[in-house]
């Protein structure tokens, strides 16, 4: 992770593909376009790499959280169950339809709390939605089940995590629906760009229409097709969908250098007592996109950050003291800054969470570092890594 780091001859053949033909929009202009539509190639191996009925391929992850949860029924007063350990886009999606974003607590999974979760569901709750952060899942089975005896929607924020498996099922696949995003820095990218994904046939259908402003896709006149119900622009263009066409087609490449490297890394860092591992629910497997380790106390962790980064160890990151992943830095989120008024029903759900604590997430957010794995480490550079991390940990301690 991210794709970007082994760029080659497969993405210039790709967008070359697009720039000769012309076209750039992922609709219309049939009769320039000779048969190239590289959107749709992508959503079709979308499908067939995640084991799924339809693929909705969107501008970016925020995109397709946004879409998600419009086409399964969420909007103005519903609330949505989500960590309080996410990306900010997260919640973006869910306030940009008008729905509360409830933040509950995560556990040693860096995921949802499943007795966090149960808690806070409400006559309002319409959705939860769980965040595999870092490259690795929430308890999917124990989450399956509370959706089920309270008749709640499972959103799949997949984002971080593409490639990860639980009980043998990609990540993502799993809930009503799933996100993905392919930005720059994901294991692989179009640049810019996201997915739905979804075995609902009626979802996928409300996916098509919605991010293209609500167009049927009825027909081969872009100009004469009905508009069922209002939508936005959220499409991906076929620039940014070749990219990433070429980059699925090596995405077991990729996987494999990415689970190579962290095995290196945390072989090696299993020999220090005090170094604990992120736990993965029974049945899982991570996508080996990051490694996350427990350290015994914020102090020390804080410590072992800035002995990295003076170390030149980089992407590493403490997300404790980070202003985009975890809630203790959401001024902008606990203060309901907007630029238009928000609704009061939403603006009293954010207020409380001025109310809530977050002490357990803190025990654990405050003693974790995550760190990337890269695609184009040699073995040499991963293995002389590793030893200067743990050099930095053991100095710590």
């Amino acid at each position: 992770m991210p794709g970007f780091e082994l760029f080659g001859d497969q993405e210039r053949h790709e967008v070359n593909d697009v720039l000769n033909n012309g076209v750039l929009m992922r609709f219309g202009f049939d009769g320039m376009r000779n048969g190239h539509w590289k959107a749709k190639e992508l959503e079709t191996a979308l499908q067939e790499r995640f084991k799924v009925k339809h693929a909705q391929v969107l501008s970016s992850g925020t995109a397709a959280v946004t879409v998600a949860l419009a086409v399964s029924g969420v909007g103005a007063g519903d609330e949505v169950i989500m960590p309080c350990f996410t990306f900010v886009a997260s919640f973006e999606g869910v306030i940009a339809l008008g729905a509360i974003p409830v933040l509950v607590d995560i556990d040693d999974t860096l995921t949802l709390d499943i007795e966090a979760v149960k808690k806070a569901i409400t006559p309002k709750t319409k959705a939860i939605m769980p965040v595999h952060m870092c490259g690795s899942m929430a308890n999917l089975n124990a989450l399956q089940i509370i959706c089920k005896e309270h008749q709640l929607l499972l959103v799949e924020d997949a984002c971080q995590a593409i490639g990860g498996t639980y009980r043998g099922k990609p990540l993502g696949s799993i809930g009503d629906a799933g996100t993905f995003s392919f930005d720059f820095v994901k294991t692989f990218t179009c640049g810019e760009g996201g997915a739905v994904i979804t075995d609902n046939a009626e979802f996928a259908k409300a996916a098509d229409h919605y991010s293209d402003h609500g167009h049927d896709h009825v027909g081969n006149d872009r100009g004469a097709e009905a508009h069922p119900f209002l939508g936005y622009n959220y499409r991906i263009s076929e620039l940014n969908a070749a990219v990433g066409l070429a980059q699925i087609k090596r995405f077991d490449e990729f996987i494999g250098l990415q689970k190579k490297h962290y095995t290196i890394i945390r072989n090696e860092l299993s020999k220090i007592p005090e170094v604990v591992f992120r736990t993965v629910p029974e049945g899982g497997e991570e996508s080996y996109a990051f490694i996350n380790f427990f350290l015994p106390s914020l102090e020390t962790t804080r410590q072992v950050a800035a002995a990295f980064k003076a170390e030149g160890i980089d992407a590493c990151f403490h997300y404790y003291d980070n202003n985009w992943h975890y809630v203790r830095k959401w001024q902008h989120l606990l203060e309901a800054k907007s630029l238009f008024p928000l609704s009061d029903e939403l603006k009293s759900g954010l207020a409380k969470l001025n109310l809530q604590d977050f002490i357990q997430s803190d025990h654990y957010i405050g003693r974790n570092l995550s760190c990337l794995i890269k695609l184009s480490w040699t073995e040499a550079e991963v293995t002389q890594r590793v030893k200067n991390m743990a050099k930095c940990i053991l100095a710590a301690l």
